[in-house]
């Protein structure tokens, strides 16, 4: 299982909110390079990274603090916030995201986003599928869309998505743990019924169609191996890392015992 810490991005400065509420937001560090700096130096390979003031405006607005970490590290970046347009995915790219988040726009103009999985294919593009009471929300979690959360996976995974990046709202910012059971409940419910050759001859399998990176609530150590039991590919990790519930070195040993 990834491990992938999150820099949320207000006025250049790395934030944190609390259930994506604006008024709540807490400033951890000036310097949002050097904080993924020192993520590196302990052996992360990959970044969350988060335009929460592009969110809001629905258009790309920290690219620069993007570009600045992508030429600075060598880690891997999947960048979201903001991204409602092929401008906007154009200058996120060249600012040096591995990855783009696409959450809003898939529900809002399908169309556009179905169009960047079929040029830039699935290793680019990333579907956000937040989720407050299992619907999907929108606009940096202001919107509730109406939709059905898990429907709205299963229809990007027959798009030919295979990441998606879930955070139960409810969870996001409060240190009490991540969704162990909608994480479980959208793995099992995505899963493939496939027939192979087994042990005691031909048995059916549920194979996992989805590439769920959990992001929300992690509030302690013990809780990640619980997420990569369930079938996570990745966990994204913000608050318990700046509060210190979650040392860089304990997450540098994960790693290497992978």
């Amino acid at each position: 299982m990834r491990i992938i810490p999150a820099i949320d991005i207000i006025d250049g400065k790395c934030v944190r909110l609390s259930q994506g509420d604006y008024n709540t937001q807490k400033v951890y560090d000036s310097n949002p390079l050097e904080v993924a700096k020192r993520f590196q130096d302990h052996g992360i390979k990959y970044l969350h990274l988060v335009d929460l003031d592009g969110a809001k405006a629905s258009h790309i607005v920290n690219h620069k603090v993007l570009e600045r970490i992508t030429s600075g590290t060598s880690l891997r970046v999947d960048f979201g916030g903001g991204i409602k347009t092929d401008e906007d995915l154009r200058i996120a790219l060249e600012s040096g995201a591995s990855q783009i988040t696409g959450g809003s726009i898939a529900v809002k103009d399908p169309e556009t986003f179905e169009g960047w999985i079929s040029t830039y294919g699935p290793d680019k593009i990333i579907l956000g599928a937040d989720a407050r009471n299992e619907q999907v929300a929108l606009a940096g979690w202001l919107e509730d869309s109406g939709v059905d959360l898990v429907p709205f996976i299963q229809k990007y995974l027959e798009k030919g998505i295979q990441y998606v990046i879930c955070t139960d709202i409810s969870k996001d910012g409060m240190l009490q743990g991540p969704a162990f059971d909608l994480y479980r409940k959208i793995i099992d419910k995505t899963a493939k019924l496939e027939t192979k050759i087994g042990a005691s001859g031909v048995e059916d399998f549920l194979v996992p169609q989805v590439r769920l990176i959990a992001s929300g609530g992690i509030s302690s150590f013990g809780e990640l191996p619980r997420l990569q039991a369930i079938g996570c590919e990745g966990a994204i990790i913000g608050k318990a890392i700046y509060e210190n519930r979650i040392s860089l070195k304990e997450l540098e040993q994960f790693i290497l015992a992978q």
